[in-house]
């Protein structure tokens, strides 16, 4: 899944030897998209798979600095780190975390999962206090994760992961940017981070609006639009009103898939077919057309982050349809039948620059949850 400076590359290929194998792709991707909330990409660069002695002596045995390989890492080693993140994401986002904890157990028992563990030295010996891993795609890097306990949290540890990964993605050839949006980092607008030359930081915002205030919310009539559930059939012109709605946005400088077809295309697989950031939740996502239903003016896409909390995935309105009140009665609508689920929240990400969307949410009931960032290195 990663390069590493110290070992040759390869390509993930589907084998077709054991469900493992064959399912190692899209799991893969799927652990992506639920840090990073990216796009991950159908084919990866990985380090060449090392396999190490699982009867090996003592865990301080096997490491000897502060920040090592994570395919050095054993499975059972990592388990206290993400039981804690586990808990840290149902505790500051409302987020069930269980389902990529227990593939990022998976792919570390395979050592498949590249990036660095970081340790640090106690009375019995040396244990783990964080880790990292990262992807890269065609050009681009993504760091999935980063997470470090809290009796370690220090911005001078996890700046320790930092600059190992994206040492180790600077490395990889043809990489010229990095892209990322760790949830749980410390002060991430309020710490030095590595390579600074190349580095932009965009404050983003995790909203959340409860049950009772989107019980509130009244339908808007929209008397040339048509509003009917949103199918996989719709998903080429979504891709192509993703596209054209973010030209020029500040959302296509944090994420630049949204800059062509071709990159809106790998993140609406993302959504709909991964399970990465939350399961899509058809049921939840609304298509606005044209009256014959012929034309895309707009989209709403819903998941289910854990069984009682929705998530907003992704809402799009045309240029020339923003103002309408298009994007509040698509947003309602999806809010309405998440709550007829059984939802008792429901959240969604906004980047604090994108100040129209921010009044339309904060009108919609939605209040602040968390800060965090989308950061962004770019060699120029």
């Amino acid at each position: 899944m990663i390069v590493s400076p110290r070992t040759s590359t390869a390509t993930i290929k589907k084998i077709g030897r054991s469900g493992d194998e064959r399912n190692l792709h899209d799991d893969r991707t799927s652990v992506l998209r639920m840090w990073a909330g990216l796009q991950s990409a159908r084919r990866f660069v990985i380090g060449a798979p090392r396999r190490y002695d699982k009867c090996m002596a003592a865990l301080s045995d096997r490491y000897d600095g502060p920040v090592v390989e994570l395919r050095k890492i054993a499975a059972d080693d990592l388990g206290p780190i993400l039981e804690e993140e586990t808990g840290d994401w149902r505790a500051a986002l409302n987020w069930d975390f269980r389902p990529s904890a227990d593939l990022v157990r998976r792919f570390v028992h395979m050592q498949a999962l590249g990036g660095f563990a970081f340790m640090v030295n106690a009375s019995q010996g040396s244990r783990l206090a964080g880790y990292s891993y990262y992807v890269c795609e065609e050009g681009k890097g993504l760091i999935g994760d980063l997470y470090m306990k809290r009796e370690h949290r220090t911005p001078e540890n996890e700046t320790a992961l930092l600059t190992a990964v994206l040492g180790a993605m600077w490395h990889t050839p043809g990489v010229r940017r990095i892209e990322s949006q760790i949830m749980l980092l410390s002060s991430p607008m309020e710490r030095t981070v590595p390579y600074p030359k190349w580095f932009r930081a965009h404050p983003r915002e995790f909203l959340e609006v409860p049950l009772a205030s989107i019980l509130t919310l009244s339908p808007r009539a929209l008397p040339a639009i048509r509003i009917a559930p949103w199918t996989e059939p719709w998903q080429e012109a979504t891709a192509r009103l993703i596209a054209r709605s973010y030209q020029g946005h500040i959302d296509s400088l944090i994420n630049d898939q949204y800059r062509s077809i071709s990159g809106a295309r790998r993140f609406l697989t993302n959504i709909v077919q991964y399970p990465g950031c939350g399961t899509f939740f058809g049921p939840a996502s609304y298509a606005g057309t044209d009256i014959p239903g012929r034309e895309l003016h707009g989209i709403s896409l819903a998941s289910l982050v854990a069984s009682d909390i929705g998530h907003i995935t992704q809402v799009c309105v045309a240029p020339s349809d923003r103002g309408t009140g298009l994007g509040y009665e698509l947003v309602r609508q999806s809010l309405a039948a998440l709550a007829a689920h059984g939802c008792r929240i429901v959240s969604l990400t906004v980047t604090a620059a994108n100040e129209s969307a921010l009044s339309l949410y904060r009108s919609m009931g939605f209040v602040k949850r968390r800060d965090f960032a989308a950061y962004v290195w770019e060699r120029r």
